[in-house]
């Protein structure tokens, strides 16, 4: 779902990987975000706002063949009545740094007061 690498963190891990700059780790621990409107590479999304709605701590498993996904269920509760389209991963730093992005497979539509979840390993962020 969120399979799409933000094009700052894709720059950081090919400097890195290239040896032309240190690896500067995200700061732990990483938060999913709910848009209601999709970013881009380049750009954020629109995030939910509203109702009890705040990001969830989203805990990846080691990566294995390209792709990590998340270990536990994660709920969203007290939405405010919304369509969310899409997800993106945050670190917890000072300023947030988001990381991954992407649309989700079905947009899901809530009213005030739902939850919203994602099971074990559907929440997969990939480099291939």
């Amino acid at each position: 779902m969120a399979n799409n690498l933000t094009q700052a963190e894709a720059n950081r891990l090919l400097d890195a990987s290239l040896g032309a700059a240190a690896f500067a780790a995200p700061t732990g621990p990483m938060k999913l975000a709910l848009v209601t409107a999709n970013g881009s590479a380049s750009a954020a999304g629109t995030e939910v706002t509203g109702g009890s709605y705040a990001r969830q701590t989203v805990v990846f498993g080691a990566a294995s063949g390209g792709s990590a996904s998340n270990t536990a269920l994660i709920t969203f509760a007290g939405m405010p009545a919304t369509t969310v389209v899409g997800l993106e991963v945050f670190d917890s730093s000072g300023s947030p740094r988001r990381c991954w992005w992407g649309a989700l497979s079905a947009s899901k539509t809530v009213q005030a007061g739902d939850s919203v979840q994602f099971a074990i390993g559907s929440v997969i962020v990939a480099l291939t």
